[in-house]
């Protein structure tokens, strides 16, 4: 795991953090604007958002130009990330309050919804579940939640295949070829990755409703569900 969490702490890895999700997750893009619409399905102009999992601030600045009402509350356990994530945001930070820690350190809220993108693949099943409940306790009835992270099946020799799928795009997309294997490597050997089913049904017992998957990407997933 301390391969995988180690660049959140390293100045130079995290200067050029940046380029990675883009090389790493498809259509990276497109899945903050598809998380803004369906925010904005249930949010109020006016409405304050909890973004767990804030560091390098790329959904941050997505959403505050996406959304000029908007106002923020960014959470995320390695501080040089957050320093990014002031950068990336630039001018927006007025709306924006950047918290060092996890969910235990947000403030109670009520939010008006929440995310959590490429976050929750590092927690295993117990903690997952806790992290999810502590989210949908710090949000207001009906608020939306839109999630996205690593889960793909698990069984026999699909984690594998999928697995090589994810190092392959990132492959084609420009990466560093010994990065990418190492980072391969690196997931296998530490994540608890879960299947997207078990995804949703911690969802579900966490208290969420309504539970749709709205995103799939070779390893990716996301999912919409309300408070």
């Amino acid at each position: 795991m301390s391969e995988l969490l180690a660049p959140f702490s390293d100045p130079q890895a995290v200067a050029r953090y940046a380029e990675g999700p883009p090389r790493f997750v498809p259509g990276f893009a497109d899945l903050h604007r598809m998380a803004a619409i369906l925010l904005a399905e249930h949010m109020p102009e006016a409405a304050e958002l909890l973004v767990l999992g804030a560091g390098g601030g790329l959904e941050l600045k997505s959403f505050a130009q996406a959304h000029a009402g908007w106002r923020f509350v960014g959470v995320d356990p390695a501080i040089e990330m957050l320093k990014l994530a002031e950068r990336m945001v630039g001018q927006e930070m007025a709306r924006v309050r950047l918290l060092k820690g996890y969910i235990d350190d947000a403030p109670e809220g009520p939010f008006d919804g929440a995310t959590c993108f490429l976050t929750l693949h590092f927690l295993g099943p117990e903690e997952r579940l806790r992290t999810l409940k502590e989210i949908r306790r710090r949000l207001k009835p009906g608020a939306p939640f839109v999630v996205a992270h690593s889960s793909f099946p698990q069984t026999g020799s699909e984690r594998g295949t999928w697995l090589s799928r994810y190092a392959a795009f990132a492959l084609t997309s420009g990466s560093d070829p010994e990065k990418v294997h190492k980072m391969r490597d690196a997931v296998e050997a530490h994540l608890s990755l879960l299947t997207p089913e078990h995804d949703a049904a911690l969802l579900a017992e966490a208290g969420f409703s309504n539970v749709a998957m709205f995103y799939a990407a070779f390893t990716w997933r996301g999912w919409v569900a309300y408070a």
